[in-house]
């Protein structure tokens, strides 16, 4: 073993092993970058583990989440770890059956506004003139209309509807921020000479779009599905909170509803919701650091400056 191998840096690693394990992780492409990022890796770690909560539910859950055959207002203990309601349903049970549908409709509704915001803003940014302008027309409408207002308007004629209903009419209704970065950041490929070869080869315009255009654009879509789940979880949590959701059904915003319209918060039974909100909050945190880490890999600006601290550091672990 050479000297250099076995040389020990600052935190006590080799500095070959650290070259090595570098070299893997760059060869994986963004993917290892994110994974290098520790505030990606944080982020990934709390939603793998509530994704599998979700996924997970019915075999977790210890009861029926809608059964009221428990006594009434049980602080946790025990037999409940999150207590029960005033009706005498397990809160746990509900907590992670809540967690499934929250996840879906938020990761649903996020995929559906990201999908509709790539099709309308690749077609807007690369055809240009009329389409651009009438598809430009509605990014702007839907961009002015207030989001939450939106909502509650389409909701009120929607009589009774389940979250998976709400993340479908949020899906609907999200896409037009989504759309407008895709159209910029088509209308800055639109000219690279990747695209005129691909224009010589004989390729039609929905194959240069979608082969040529989109794939330089996964670490863009990457981030819009990220803060399109975001905003779908919050939107659709603050709709059920507010009694725009089948109150029957079974999520984080129904949980906070039935807290807030049986006084659990004036009688103390902080049980009811704390759970739901830590869960919305948490699972909200995993998806801004996620966020934020790819607008670190991906912003040039922010990896030129983090290649300079690495110069600065090296020259001052060598001195």
């Amino acid at each position: 073993m050479s000297l250099n191998a076995a040389k020990p840096t600052f935190d006590g690693q080799p500095t070959a092993y650290r070259r090595r394990r570098r070299g893997r992780i760059d060869r994986l492409g963004f993917f290892g970058a994110f994974l290098r990022n520790g505030r990606s890796l944080t982020g990934l770690v709390i939603f793998v583990v509530f994704l599998l909560v979700a996924l997970l539910a019915p075999l977790i859950a210890p009861d029926n989440p809608t059964a009221t055959i428990f006594p009434m207002s049980l602080p946790p203990g025990g037999a409940h770890l999150l207590g029960t309601t005033n009706t005498g349903q397990d809160i746990f049970s509900q907590f992670l059956f809540g967690a499934r549908t929250t996840m879906t409709v938020g990761f649903g509704a996020g995929i559906l506004a990201t999908l509709l915001g790539l099709l309308i803003g690749i077609a807007a940014g690369y055809r240009g003139g009329w389409v651009d302008s009438i598809l430009t027309f509605l990014m702007n409408l839907f961009l002015v209309l207030p989001g939450l207002a939106l909502l509650i308007v389409i909701e009120s004629y929607v009589k009774n509807s389940t979250p998976y209903m709400n993340g479908l009419i949020i899906g609907l209704t999200g896409w037009a921020w989504g759309a407008r970065v895709f159209r910029a950041q088509t209308m800055s490929l639109a000219h690279r000479d990747f695209v005129a070869a691909a224009k010589m080869s004989g390729k039609t315009s929905l194959q240069i779009m979608f082969t040529e255009i989109a794939p330089n654009m996964m670490s863009i879509i990457a981030a819009n599905v990220i803060y399109a789940t975001l905003g779908a979880i919050l939107a659709e949590s603050g709709l059920a909170f507010l009694g725009f959701e089948n109150v029957s059904s079974i999520s984080w915003g129904t949980m906070l509803y039935w807290a807030s319209q049986n006084g659990a918060l004036l009688t103390g039974a902080w049980w009811w919701f704390v759970p739901p909100g830590v869960g919305i909050g948490l699972v909200g945190l995993s998806l801004v650091l996620m966020n934020f880490a790819i607008d670190g890999i991906t912003n040039p600006r922010l990896n030129a400056r983090r290649r300079r601290r690495r110069r600065v550091h090296q020259q001052a672990t060598r001195a």
